[in-house]
């Protein structure tokens, strides 16, 4: 009992994590990095000026590496066109040769062709439009879900506020406490491992009370944010891990025939396992593709990823509008920036943030609608320039966040939805 009492802020929070993991048998919720679970909880401010958005989910689809403009959402005529030519869709748009699917889907998506970014870096891209913020060594910036986690307060009792697949949480919450990072699911196949107790629930039971004896007479002498948070997070592992809805992260209960639509790879296994998500309650997932740096034979990459993305996301689109959760989910497709229109020596397309497209659907968003243009070429924004700031404001507001409000971060420092972005309104119906 002395001994505990005696160890600093890091080597107690050392001893507690790796105490519940061999004792307890807990590491359902390590994923959300050091110290995380420790974090208190803030609670959920009021918006001063709500949103009328109408959705109460989000899937964040981004695609990794840079994904070509011109071969997917704003194809070309002419010198600039990709390996496959330009094909006629359900809307009055065309799109790149390889979204065969989401053509037939047109009428359900509204697209955003005049995007523009001030970095053709990707891991500075990335982060911006995941945040709206240019990375910064002294503080991290909030993503959409940890945003609407703050403003909003948690969308489930049990189960996480945001789950990220394939991908890690990297810093999903930002400045905000630890525990509004997504958990990660880095194989949807795999699901949520490690999420039940190697004891019995009477050994768990035992355990818990020991914890609660070595742990009063610390909480009784420093009764600080920090350690009050120690109880929180063992209280919330064991509910979690005692819920029954766990069984959402369990791909194996769809049938066989709907995750072959949905595609056997793990991106299009991440788009089932959000359906299945923001079914259950989850506000924010996030899907993760890589594969898009395509420097080099652009027509075989596109085989693979486009297809690959193609078949995915038409089959998000049909499995929403078929169980009703079209409406109240926006689904987003996003990259850090496009690619050039001029093929380079090696038959690919290299960085090209001046102008790039993302696309928007459901959560009210209007269906085979067109926002703003590049040129001829794809080479600039010809019209309603967007940026990654306006774009997040825009998903913001769909969820009903106050966008415009301030928030201070611990370090005193005032911010926004979408660094003052502005919502592009006209993309809604």
């Amino acid at each position: 009992m002395k001994l505990q009492n005696q160890l600093d802020h890091l080597s107690r929070r050392t001893f507690c994590e790796r105490w519940a993991s061999a004792a307890l048998g807990v590491t359902v919720l390590h994923g959300f990095g050091r110290g995380s679970l420790f974090a208190e909880e803030s609670k959920a401010a009021t918006p001063s000026g709500p949103g009328f958005g109408k959705a109460k989910n989000v899937i964040f689809l981004q695609m990794v590496g840079g994904m070509s403009h011109i071969d997917t959402l704003d194809p070309k005529d002419g010198p600039t066109q990709g390996p496959k030519a330009p094909i006629k869709t359900k809307a009055d748009f065309q799109l790149g040769g390889t979204m065969e699917n989401l053509a037939k889907h047109a009428d359900k998506i509204s697209i955003i062709r005049s995007m523009t970014s001030k970095t053709g870096v990707h891991a500075a891209g990335q982060y911006i439009i995941r945040t709206g913020y240019e990375e910064r060594g002294t503080i991290k910036h909030p993503n959409i879900g940890a945003w609407a986690q703050h403003f909003l307060g948690a969308s489930h009792k049990t189960l996480p506020s945001s789950v990220c697949v394939n991908r890690q949480p990297q810093n999903g919450n930002g400045f905000f406490p630890s525990s509004f990072a997504p958990l990660p699911i880095l194989d949807p196949d795999a699901g949520l491992q490690y999420a039940k107790s190697e004891a019995s629930a009477d050994a768990m039971t035992k355990r818990l009370a020991l914890l609660e004896q070595l742990d009063s007479g610390f909480r009784e002498r420093f009764k600080t944010s920090e350690v009050k948070s120690y109880t929180q997070f063992y209280e919330k592992t064991i509910s979690i891990m005692s819920s029954t809805d766990l069984e959402a992260f369990k791909l194996s209960e769809e049938p066989a025939a709907l995750k072959e639509k949905y595609g056997k790879g793990k991106f299009g296994q991440g788009c089932l396992l959000a359906r299945r998500l923001v079914e259950k309650g989850i506000r924010y997932v996030e899907v993760a593709k890589g594969g898009w740096d395509m420097h080099n034979n652009i027509d075989d990459g596109l085989d693979e990823h486009g297809a690959e993305l193609d078949q995915a996301l038409s089959a998000l689109l049909d499995d929403l509008k078929e169980r009703g959760l079209l409406e109240s989910t926006l689904v987003v497709l996003c990259s850090e920036f496009g690619r050039t229109p001029k093929i380079n020596g090696n038959a690919g397309r290299d960085h090209h943030p001046k102008v790039f497209s993302t696309l928007l659907a459901g959560g009210g968003v209007k269906g085979g609608f067109i926002y703003g243009s590049s040129d001829k070429e794809g080479m600039a924004v010809a019209d309603k320039q967007a940026s990654p700031q306006d774009f997040l404001s825009t998903i913001g507001w769909s969820l009903g966040l106050p966008i415009d409000e301030i928030v201070m971060s611990p370090s005193n420092r005032p911010f926004t939805v979408g660094d003052k972005g502005k919502a592009i309104m006209e993309v809604f119906a």
